[in-house]
């Protein structure tokens, strides 16, 4: 079946080019111009995207906002196109709830490459129903859901995927490129400091007692001992 994304991207030519090269990879694309339409597309129950390509800098709407808005209803993957390569930049997109961002200019086999990684780890998702337990914490990986006390968690996908890779791990030490292979899909030598942004986000979701289960290994990684 083929995979359909929305590409909201400003300069023309740009969106032109990378739409071509997705059509010629077999998948359905739609495209806009600005912030706002691509907000309305992103959350018009009649479409259905596997993945968001979101440009940040947009008129109307900036890329940010917009991708802040459509997590807080969907978990829809989204991959930021930025300009900017600044650090500061980058963790406000992850904060914002993007899975992954990529700078400009970039190859588009990197694109492809992003793109095909976050469309495995979803269907991996599918195929491997199984329920995890660590002390007050259950994740149903069938029904993409986890729990504290049966309280439900408010989580993203990437949130989801690195909680359920620490529980799997137990005891055992995950360091931060591990992480980025298992969740992100990729190896990369600058973007480690994503996993700490990720972990941070996953604490302050969890309730006080829990967000202590997440242990930090210093210089190494983090782990979730029994």
């Amino acid at each position: 079946m083929r995979k359909s994304i929305l590409l909201v991207e400003d300069e023309k030519n740009i969106a032109r080019f990378i739409e071509l090269e997705l059509k010629h990879e077999q998948f359905d694309v739609t495209t806009c111009y600005n912030g706002r339409e691509g907000l309305q597309l992103a959350l018009d129950e009649n479409n259905h995207f596997d993945v968001i390509l979101l440009d940040v800098m947009l008129p109307e709407l900036n890329g940010i906002e917009v991708c802040r808005r459509v997590r807080s209803h969907s978990e829809v993957p989204i991959i930021l196109i930025t300009a900017r390569d600044a650090v500061m930049d980058r963790v406000a997109g992850l904060d914002a709830g993007a899975d992954d961002y990529i700078v400009k200019p970039f190859a588009i086999e990197e694109l492809l490459a992003r793109i095909r990684s976050i469309l495995r780890r979803t269907s991996k998702s599918v195929k491997k129903p199984q329920l995890l337990q660590y002390k007050n914490i259950t994740i149903n990986q069938d029904a993409y859901s986890a729990s504290v006390d049966n309280c439900p968690l408010e989580l993203t996908k990437t949130e989801f995927d690195l909680l359920s890779l620490l529980m799997t791990n137990k005891n055992r030490v995950c360091t931060r490129e591990q992480i980025l292979e298992k969740v992100w899909g990729y190896q990369t030598d600058v973007e480690t400091n994503v996993v700490d942004v990720y972990i941070r986000h996953l604490r302050s979701k969890l309730p006080k007692e829990a967000s202590s289960y997440i242990e930090t290994v210093r210089g190494v990684g983090y782990v979730m001992r029994e």
